[in-house]
């Protein structure tokens, strides 16, 4: 079962526009009972163009520095994902829900 905060290589093409796109590492943002559940993930990409933008946190993982781009969050069916890369560490994941918090908050 996938699970929150995993970190997973996920084929994000094809997109349009302006999408983030590409296979890259995304952290699993959903909760586990609907990862449980559901055909489908929510995902924050992680990219390693750093941007000074209010909805990215810059975070590390496996030794490269990047950023999480919650302005790219999305929802993808589970047979976009690859393979499990690791795990946030639980400073990264609490700022990252805090972040979530601020943005949809009402």
């Amino acid at each position: 079962m996938v699970k929150r905060f995993e970190i997973w290589n996920i084929d994000l093409n094809p997109t349009i526009g302006h999408e983030i796109n590409k296979t890259r590492p995304c952290v699993i943002v959903s909760p586990d009972e609907a990862n449980k559940n559901l055909k489908t993930v929510i995902i924050v990409p992680l990219t390693s163009t750093i941007r000074h933008f209010p909805t990215r946190i810059n975070c590390q993982f496996k030794d490269k520095k990047g950023q999480l781009a919650i302005d790219q969050i999305r929802v993808v069916d589970k047979m976009r994902l690859i393979k499990k890369l690791g795990d946030f560490e639980t400073q990264t994941c609490i700022q990252l829900c805090q972040k979530l918090e601020t943005i949809f908050k009402y």
